[in-house]
C-alpha cells in the first residue's frame, strides 16, 4: 500500500506570521506559495472556512498557486458543526448550509487535492441519541467526501464511537490539548484510511483567555518527540496521515511543524530558519 504523511499548519495567513515566518513585506496573496515554495510544506488545513463559507473562485485560485501533489483539508463551516440547534434546542434543518459548503469546495475535488473535510464539534456535542443521528446525515449529506471527525467531548471516546465511526467510514481526528474537564484526551484509534492529527497546544488557561492566547503556545522538543511512536502507529494502518500544528500564535506552528519533520527525519535541521 502505497502510504503518504503529510505535516502542516492549520491556517497560513496571520499577519502577526510577518517578520517571525514570512518577510515582512510578503503581500497576503504571496503567502500561500511562500508556505509551501519556501517553507517546504505539502499540505494546509484550511481553517477561515469554519468561520464564512468557501468561496469556489477562492478555492481555484489556491490551486492555481501549488503543485498537484499538495494537499488541502477544510475545516467544515460552523453551520455544519456548531450552529445546530434551534431556540427549542432541537436539530434544525441546515441542508442548504451542506449545498454551500459542498459547491464552495468542489475546485478541491475536482483536481483533487482535497485530503478531507474536518468536522470539528463542540464541547456540547454530546455522545447522545440525537447526535449520532446527526452524524448519519452528515455522512449522507456529503457524499464521498472523506470526513475527519474531532469530537471535544470525552463523551465520545467510546469503543462503540469507534465503531460508528468505522460504519460511516470516517476518520476520527487524534487531538493534543489540555487535558481539561470534558476535552478528549488523545486517542489513536485508527477509524478509516485516513489518519489525522491535531496539536493546539497545551495553554491551561484555554477556557479563560482569547481564542489568539489560548494557542499561544509552542511545544519543546521532548514534547515533540513524546507524539512520534503515536503518529507511527496510526501511519502504520492507514494510506494517508495528516499532521497539523494549530498553534498558530506568533507562528508557533510553523516551527513545531518543522521541528517534528527533523525529529522524524522528513527534512534536514531547520535550527538556522529561527
Amino acid at each position: 500500500m502505497d502510504q503518504a504523511l503529510k505535516i502542516g499548519t492549520s491556517g497560513y495567513s496571520f499577519a502577526d506570521w510577518k517578520g517571525e515566518i514570512y518577510p515582512r513585506t510578503l503581500s497576503p496573496v504571496n503567502m500561500l506559495s511562500y508556505y509551501e515554495q519556501e517553507l517546504g510544506f505539502n499540505t494546509v488545513e484550511l481553517n477561515f472556512t469554519y468561520y464564512r463559507q468557501p468561496n469556489a473562485r477562492t478555492m481555484a485560485s489556491m490551486v492555481r498557486k501549488t503543485h498537484r501533489d499538495f494537499q488541502f483539508t477544510v475545516k467544515a463551516n460552523k453551520g455544519l458543526t456548531h450552529d445546530l440547534w434551534n431556540e427549542d434546542g432541537r436539530l434544525q434543518n441546515n441542508q442548504d448550509v451542506f449545498k454551500e459548503f459542498l459547491a464552495g469546495i468542489e475546485p478541491l475535488a475536482v483536481h483533487r487535492q482535497l485530503g478531507a473535510v474536518l468536522a470539528q464539534f463542540p464541547v456540547g456535542f454530546n455522545n447522545n441519541a440525537e447526535n449520532r443521528d446527526y452524524l448519519a446525515q452528515f455522512k449522507e449529506r456529503m457524499g464521498q467526501i472523506p470526513i475527519i471527525i474531532e469530537f471535544r467531548n470525552n463523551s465520545w471516546a467510546t469503543a462503540d464511537t469507534y465503531q460508528l465511526l468505522r460504519n460511516y467510514g470516517f476518520g476520527l481526528c487524534s487531538v493534543d490539548e489540555p487535558q481539561l474537564p470534558r476535552l478528549m484526551p488523545m486517542i489513536t484509534e485508527v477509524t478509516g484510511d485516513i489518519g489525522y492529527f491535531r496539536f493546539h497546544g497545551r495553554n491551561p488557561h484555554w477556557f479563560k483567555t482569547t481564542v489568539a492566547e489560548r494557542y499561544n503556545y509552542l511545544y519543546n522538543k521532548e514534547e515533540l518527540k513524546e507524539f512520534i511512536p503515536k503518529i507511527r502507529q496510526v501511519f502504520a494502518k492507514t494510506k494517508i496521515t495528516y499532521l497539523f500544528f494549530n498553534n498558530c500564535h506568533g507562528g508557533k506552528a510553523v516551527k513545531n511543524a518543522l521541528q517534528l519533520m527533523e525529529l522524524m527525519e522528513i527534512r534536514p535541521s531547520v535550527d538556522k530558519l529561527f
